[in-house]
């Protein structure tokens, strides 16, 4: 055999023997893996069996947690966490709160309930921007109705609170949506509610919403269509803010007020001390019992007798004591128009 046949059956012999070994380190991979499954197979088994028999607790399903800094979200989540009940469910506990106020089954009620708080207070969003407070006011009158909730009627709870939760919602906004209210009559909440609304659909079907075609709709007066637009349309202000930057003038500075002037002011003191001189000197004057009890215990008194208590003081009718005042009232007013004149019988009630 030449050398070089031998130089090439010596690579060949090392070809092979390279070939072998991973060929049995495959092998031993192979019979190592199916032991590995093996074995988390039969530990599957036994955690399975273990778990049937109750020795362990059942795996918690996963919750996929919100946003950080997004309390919306957060909030929804919490809420997807609690189950609905049935029918049947949701009688059982409405009867245990009606009859011994149970607080778990009200509690049950409530968180029950949730969801459907969200989606009503959803729909007010257009008015408030924060969903979060109107979730909290629809919370509130949830838990109202949960309380006067009557499960012997037949009707669903939901189908019930959702009067509550609506109505809870409808205050809050009237009482937050401008820093002055803009709604304080049934009227005025029934256009707070409705006049956009009425105002849209008008349009829609081509006519001109005028005041008067809107109060008609609405039935309410023309004059309450205006003064709510106004207000709708209106921006609040501040009556401490400045007048075209000039910090010196305020709007508190410019409006009118309804307070009488400081003359006027005056004048009626002046006038309201002639008139208690007046009536201190003719009290003083009167000399008769009658007249005296008359004057200090009904004309003058703030908590006056009645006739006929005077009657029996002494002894007449109270027919009696009747002209007896007339004829205090008669000479009280002829001296009033002699010293002051016709202006001082205006607030004075002098008649018989």
């Amino acid at each position: 055999m030449s050398e070089k046949a031998k130089q090439d059956r010596r690579a060949a012999s090392k070809g092979n023997k390279g070939a072998r070994r991973p060929a049995g380190k495959a092998a031993k991979a192979g019979k190592a893996a199916k032991a590995g499954k093996a074995a988390k197979s039969g530990k599957a088994g036994k955690a399975g069996k273990a778990g049937k028999a109750g020795l362990l607790p059942p795996p918690k399903p996963a919750r996929h947690l919100p946003a950080k800094h997004d309390p919306l979200a957060a909030y929804m989540a919490d809420v997807r966490r609690f189950p609905l009940l049935t029918p049947d469910e949701e009688k059982e506990l409405a009867i245990k709160v009606r009859e011994g106020e149970d607080p778990e089954a009200a509690y049950r009620l409530v968180t029950s309930n949730l969801r459907l708080v969200v989606k009503i207070a959803f729909k007010y969003q257009r008015f408030y921007k924060n969903v979060l407070d109107l979730i909290q006011e629809g919370n509130i009158g949830l838990m109202q109705a949960v309380k006067k909730y009557d499960p012997h009627r037949g009707v669903r709870l939901s189908s019930y609170a959702r009067y509550w939760i609506r109505a809870y919602i409808m205050y809050f906004l009237l009482a937050n949506h401008r820093l002055v209210k803009v709604g304080t009559t049934q009227a005025q909440r029934k256009l707070f509610y409705n006049l956009s609304k009425e105002t849209k659909k008008l349009r829609d079907q081509g006519f001109d919403p005028t005041p008067k075609l809107l109060a008609d709709r609405l039935n309410v007066e023309e004059r309450e269509v205006v003064e709510m637009s106004e207000r709708m349309a209106a921006r609040d202000a501040s009556l401490d803010a400045p007048i075209d930057g000039d910090a010196s003038r305020t709007l508190a500075g410019v409006l009118r007020s309804n307070d009488p002037t400081p003359d006027v002011r005056v004048a009626d003191e002046d006038f309201k001390d002639r008139i208690n001189t007046i009536l201190r000197d003719f009290g003083s004057t009167l000399t008769d019992e009658r007249e005296v009890t008359l004057w200090h215990k009904r004309i003058m008194s703030q908590d006056p007798l009645t006739l006929g208590e005077v009657g029996k003081i002494f002894g007449f009718s109270r027919e009696r004591a009747r002209q007896i005042e007339a004829r205090i009232k008669g000479r009280l007013k002829t001296r009033l128009m002699d010293d002051l004149g016709e202006e001082a019988l205006l607030g004075l009630d002098l008649t018989s």
